[in-house]
Order: structure tokens, then C-alpha cells, then sequence
């Protein structure tokens, strides 16, 4: 009888008809964050490691499962519905793909409310940007949603988040987002507080009263808003009843702040997934070198997803497209993508970067950290860092990009001419107007791009005026750095200068000082919730510490950062995490160790090669971290865990890396003896590399002999 019964409500599941998943996707950037390129090419059309942004927002979708999706597009919306009624997305099976067009919304909030007018949504919903890149599995959020909707229908939103960078220099260097306070219930998950800190905002202050309401909360600051969120479909109608809603964010802020209607948030926290929004041009480089370096993976340049030629993977992290021209004297460094099509003259040497396709790089050219886009052309002995050059750019021999430049579509550098550090060159001269919604003005809705007009700040038109402020046989104009901020360094693919990296050291340390004084002024949640839930929470805190080194370090290997800036990244990881010495040392070893056994080699004695490499280039990192024996002795147990992994290739060179370890001076002949000592009465299982190493030990005692 139970197994009838069971049966019939299988079927009965199984009759149930299919409730499609619907998403909303933002195609409008309503900001000008990526001025002046965005004048001519909505954001999402950006190329993202030679792939446009919505391609990777899409792809993700449909891995999702998603049903349809109703992309809203307001600027260039001709650009962006061309793109997509060429590509894959309109004729996929179970993937319907949708444009809403409008041509007067200034913000979020007008295209959710027009959408709401569209009555196209009638059940929960996914939110997402049009650049936003993810290989995240919706499953489980999507069912934590639902499930607390069933028991409390106020749960309108559940917003995906990501442990972030906590301390203000990683989070700089990766994304240039200001810092990010959240208030969450650790039981419920439910979003109780949420503020971006301002620069010239002081300490943050919570009320009392919301203390008092909330006696359990989890303050952070060291959470990234992924720009994902589930919704119910009241949210569409809240922003219809309330027209102060133009930000997504000012959404939340909003019903948080609403006592009345009772509306409530809650939080969905990814670990091992990626997510990501590219919002500046420093979150443009960093998403992209993850995307290189495949943390995004499958989305992924050899692994085709989009209509975008994809690329050969080949060692050290470089992509290599079809029909390529190298010299046999350029040089390729890791993580680079060549696009199809591209020729590299003679003596050239391109590192970290990506060159778009049908591009032409002369000879004896530096280019080091920069994106390239399609059918660029660099003559002979330019020399461009940390630059963007967007479709058509042409820069004349021995002419020079400072890091942080842009340089927009169709721009020529004179000959010899040095483009100052952080400068924006556009065809298009500077608008006096800093709307957000200017873009409108520029879109042209049938051909891509319109004659500009506007009058400038010296009142002549812009028709009038030959853009050459860029050297002798250049096009471009520079626009005045007011358009980008004063801190423009911030936003920049560029690496943070040093003189700001010493400020923001200081700051951190500042903070540090005001967090001790006032350590009592937060309520500490009950004893009674430790436990063992305390204990997997500081291995995974333990963890993420250990792949927030791990990142800081691969990026200043591959940027080639001075030494004295990744100890700067380290000591503030260290004291956002609140790490001691030993947590650094065996953190930044591992990572080294880590870095010789991605280095492609075929034997052992390769791989110890390879160590060697990188301990002799590295190994000052961890000087400032191992102030004692004990500290000595915790990098050899670091090396004992990573060989007793499953299939670890590093087991059977374990004696001769301990022996590099010793002629480096990272490792001591005390702390050796004493880590041997500390193994005698343990399981024989446990002195495996103990008894593998007691030739080298005898030596050592040997030599010890002879100098006494």
C-alpha cells in the first residue's frame, strides 16, 4: 500500500506543469563609469577578453536553467538589438531571448517600472546587469527562495553575495568598489542593514533601537553585492509605487528602511562559484585576468560559448586564436590572448594582456597589462602599461601610453607623443552636461553613432573643431580629469601608485586602532551558537584567507608587483582576517609551491626546477612573516600537509625541497632538528617525511660536528 501511494504522488509531480523561470536583464549601464567609450558603444557590447559582456550574462543564464529573458536596452538599444537578432541566443531550444526598448529611461528604477507596464513577469524572477559574469549554480538560492516564500510571503528578495576582499587596499586593487557594510541575521540570513561607505564618511553608527530589535546580527564589511538578486514579482510594483527607486540599491535601502509594509530581504552567500559586475575599469582588468586565469570556468576563451571565436589554450595561461603571424623574435608572456587574425613584429614582447582580432603590432614594442582591442595598430617602438584601446586606434612609432590611459574608438597618437597617466581620448570632444542619461544624445538608433554637436565649455561647436590634442598626425581629444574624479587611480586598470598604497596602508592601520578602542561596542552573539559551527567557520575563514593570499600573490607575480606591495596586500589581509605571522608565512609558501607545480614540467627533478625558480624570485615574501623557529616550523608542516594530498607530485622530492628551503635561508637547521624532535612519539604514519629525510638530517648533525 505504501509503495502505491508513493507511486501516485511521483506521477503526480510529475503532472505538474512546468513554471518557466523568467529573468530581467539590464542592458543599460545608467552611469559613466566607462565614458567616453560608452558614448559610441553600450556597455554590454564592451568586448570582455575579446567576447561582449551580455554574451557571458546569457550564457550563465541558460546554464541556469532560465527560461526567458527580457533584456532592457535604452542607449545604442539599436546597437544591442542588431548584436543579438545576429547571434546564437535568438534561436536557442527552451531559451527565449527578448528586448524591451525604451528611449527616455534615466535609471533602473524607470526600466523596471515600464517592465512592470509590459506585464511580461508574473512570478518569481531573476534581476541581473548586462555585465555581470558568473558560473554560479542557481539551484540552491533559487530553492532557499522559494521555500521562505511559501512560509512568508514578505520575503520579496534574496540577493547573492561573495566574501570579498576585506581589507581597502585588496579591494582597490581588484574592483575599486567603495567599502560595503551589511548587517545579517546569522540564523535567518535576512539583510538587516546595508550601506556603501562614502570617502569622507567617518565610523559607521547604528542606533540603538536597532540594536535592540535585532540582539543577534552579524555585522560585515568584507561582503561583495554580486548584483544578482531573486525576486518576487512585488518588487516590480514597489518600484512602480515609489519613484524614488532609480538605483537597484536604493530599492534595498529603501525597504529596509520601511517599518510599515514589512517587506523583508534576505541573503544567499556563494563560496567555491564565481561571481562578478564589471562597474569601472579596474573591475574590467581584474574580471578579466580571472577569466584568463579561468576561475569563470566554463566561460572560458577555449571553451566557445558565445559567437566569438574561440582560442587554443597553451602553457603558462596563453590563448592563442587561428591564423595568427608571429615573429620568431617576439616574445609572448603568460596570460595573454592573441586574437585571430593578429600579426606581432620582430622584438615585440606582450605580457598579461589581450589583443582583440585583426590587429597590427610592430616591432620592438612593450606592452604590458593592456587590452587591445580589434583592428588597433601599433607601430614600431611604442611602448603602452595598464591602457585600454578601444576598435581602430592606431598609435605612431615611438609613441607612449602612460598606465591608466583610454583611448577610445578611431584614436590616433602622433608620432613620439606621450599620453599622460590616467588621460580619456575620444573623436568625441568633452560634454559640458554630466548627466547620466547623456548617452541618450549620442545614441543614434539606426547606425551605431551620430555627428556630435554639443557646444563646448569655450562655445564653439564641436563640428568646428579638429580633434589633435594628441601630437603632430593625431586624432583625439583629451577630456579634463574633472569628468573621471580626482582620484581617478581608483577606477583604473592601472595598479594603485605607491604613495596611495602607503596612505591606504595608514588608513587600515588608523581603522585598526578605532576597532580596539571600541571592542565592546557590539553586542557578541551567544556562546551557545558556537561550537562546532565556530570551529567550520574558522577553517573556511582559514581557507578563504589562504586563496586571498594565494590571488594577491599570482596577480603580483604576474604583474610583476614589487616585493615591498605585496607585503603591503599581506599585512592588511592579515589584519582584516586577524592572522597571525605564521598564517602569512605558511599561506604565501603554499602559494609559492603552488605556482612550481602549475609551471609545466614532465619529471621531478622539472618540478624541484621549478621551485627553485620561484623560491629564489619570491622567497624574500615570507622574510617579514617568519620572525621565529616556531614560525620556521609551521612552513615545514604547510609543506608536510600539501604532500600528503591525494597524488601530490611533491611527496617524492619532499627531502630535496626541504634541503632548497635550508641553502635559501628560509628554513633553519634548529627548526628542522626540532620539527624531527616534535615527531618522535607520533604514529609511524606521521613520520613519513621524518624518515625520509634522515640522510639530510645526519648530514646536517654531521656538519654541525665538523664546525664545533
Amino acid at each position: 500500500m505504501g509503495a502505491k501511494k508513493g507511486g501516485k504522488q511521483e506521477d503526480a509531480v510529475e503532472d505538474m506543469p512546468h513554471v518557466p523561470l523568467k529573468a530581467i536583464l539590464l542592458a543599460d549601464s545608467f552611469n559613466t563609469n566607462f565614458r567616453p567609450i560608452t558614448l559610441e558603444r553600450p556597455k554590454v557590447l564592451l568586448p570582455l577578453v575579446n567576447t561582449p559582456m551580455i554574451d557571458y550574462t546569457l550564457a550563465w543564464l541558460e546554464s541556469a536553467e532560465v527560461d526567458e529573458v527580457f533584456i532592457f536596452c535604452c542607449s545604442h538599444s539599436k546597437q544591442i538589438i542588431d548584436y543579438l537578432d545576429k547571434s546564437k541566443w535568438v534561436n536557442q531550444p527552451n531559451f527565449s531571448v527578448t528586448t524591451i526598448e525604451s528611449y527616455n529611461c534615466i535609471g533602473a528604477g524607470d526600466a523596471l517600472r515600464l517592465i512592470y507596464e509590459r506585464n511580461v513577469i508574473n512570478g518569481d524572477f531573476i534581476l541581473i546587469s548586462g555585465d555581470t559574469v558568473s558560473n554560479m549554480v542557481l539551484k540552491q538560492a533559487l530553492d532557499e527562495h522559494k521555500e521562505r516564500r511559501q512560509k512568508d510571503k514578505n520575503a520579496v528578495m534574496t540577493m547573492v553575495i561573495k566574501q570579498s576582499k576585506p581589507s581597502q587596499i585588496t579591494r582597490q586593487t581588484r574592483l575599486g568598489t567603495v567599502e560595503l557594510f551589511m548587517a545579517i541575521d546569522p540564523a535567518t540570513k535576512q539583510l538587516l542593514y546595508y550601506k556603501a561607505k562614502s570617502d569622507n564618511q567617518g565610523n559607521l553608527t547604528l542606533d540603538k533601537a536597532f540594536l535592540a530589535e535585532n540582539p543577534s546580527i552579524s555585522l560585515h564589511n568584507d561582503k561583495q553585492d554580486c548584483y544578482i538578486d531573486i525576486c518576487s514579482e512585488e518588487v516590480l510594483s514597489l518600484f512602480t509605487d515609489n519613484f524614488d527607486y532609480q538605483h537597484l540599491r536604493h530599492f534595498v535601502k529603501g525597504l529596509l528602511g520601511d517599518d510599515v509594509m514589512g517587506y523583508k530581504i534576505f541573503t544567499h552567500e556563494i563560496h567555491s562559484d564565481y561571481a562578478a559586475r564589471i562597474d569601472n575599469f579596474r573591475s574590467y582588468g581584474s574580471i578579466s585576468k580571472d577569466i584568463i586565469q579561468r576561475w569563470t570556468y566554463p566561460f572560458v576563451p577555449d571553451v566557445q560559448f558565445s559567437m566569438s571565436n574561440s582560442a587554443n589554450l597553451e602553457r603558462h595561461g596563453i590563448y592563442m586564436a587561428s591564423e595568427i603571424s608571429l615573429s620568431y623574435s617576439s616574445k609572448i608572456g603568460r596570460f595573454t590572448y592573441i586574437g585571430k587574425g593578429s600579426s606581432i613584429g620582430g622584438g615585440t614582447v606582450i605580457s598579461n594582456s589581450v589583443i582583440g582580432e585583426g590587429c597590427k603590432i610592430g616591432s620592438n614594442v612593450l606592452i604590458d597589462g593592456c587590452y587591445i582591442w580589434n583592428n588597433v595598430t601599433i607601430e614600431n617602438g611604442c611602448e603602452l602599461k595598464h591602457a585600454i584601446l578601444c576598435d581602430g586606434v592606431v598609435m605612431k612609432s615611438e609613441s607612449v601610453l602612460e598606465p591608466g590611459v583610454v583611448l577610445s574608438f578611431n584614436v590616433v597618437v602622433g608620432q613620439g607623443f606621450e599620453v599622460p597617466a590616467y588621460s580619456k581620448v575620444s573623436l568625441l570632444p568633452q560634454p559640458v552636461k554630466q548627466d547620466s542619461d547623456e548617452e541618450l544624445e549620442y545614441a543614434d538608433n539606426n547606425s551605431g553613432i551620430i555627428p556630435v554637436t554639443n557646444t563646448l565649455e569655450n562655445g564653439n561647436s564641436s563640428s568646428e573643431l579638429e580633434p589633435s590634442d594628441v601630437g603632430i598626425g593625431g586624432r583625439g581629444f583629451i577630456w579634463s580629469i574633472s569628468e573621471v574624479g580626482h582620484e581617478e587611480w581608483r577606477h583604473s586598470v592601472a595598479p594603485i601608485p605607491e604613495s596611495k598604497l602607503i596612505e591606504l596602508t595608514q588608513t587600515v592601520f588608523d581603522n585598526l586602532e578605532i576597532n580596539i578602542q571600541d571592542d565592546n561596542v557590539f553586542p557578541i552573539a551567544d556562546e551557545q551558537e558556537s561550537g562546532n559551527e565556530s570551529d567550520d567557520e574558522n577553517r573556511d575563514e582559514d581557507q578563504i584567507f589562504e586563496k586571498e593570499i594565494e590571488a594577491t600573490f599570482l596577480r603580483g607575480v604576474q604583474e610583476n608587483v614589487k616585493e615591498d606591495h605585496i607585503i603591503l596586500e599581506v599585512n592588511s589581509l592579515r589584519l582584516s582576517y586577524n592572522m597571525a605571522l605564521e598564517n602569512c608565512a605558511s599561506a604565501l609558501f603554499y602559494s609559492m609551491l603552488k605556482l612550481a607545480l602549475d609551471t609545466p614540467h614532465n619529471s621531478p627533478a622539472n618540478l624541484v626546477d621549478n621551485t627553485n625558480d620561484v623560491i629564489s624570485r619570491w622567497g624574500k615574501l615570507l622574510k617579514p612573516y617568519i620572525q621565529s623557529i616556531d614560525d620556521e616550523i609551521e612552513v615545514i608542516l604547510k609543506f608536510e600537509e600539501m604532500c600528503l594530498e591525494n597524488g601530490s607530485e611533491f611527496a617524492p622530492v619532499f627531502v630535496l625541497i626541504l634541503h632548497l628551503l635550508y641553502d635559501k635561508d628560509i628554513i633553519q637547521e634548529e627548526a628542522i632538528h626540532k620539527w624531527a624532535d616534535e615527531k618522535e612519539g607520533a604514529d609511524e604514519s606521521d613520520k613519513v617525511f621524518v624518515k625520509q629525510s634522515e640522510v639530510f638530517i645526519q648530514w646536517l648533525n654531521e656538519a654541525s660536528e665538523e664546525e664545533d
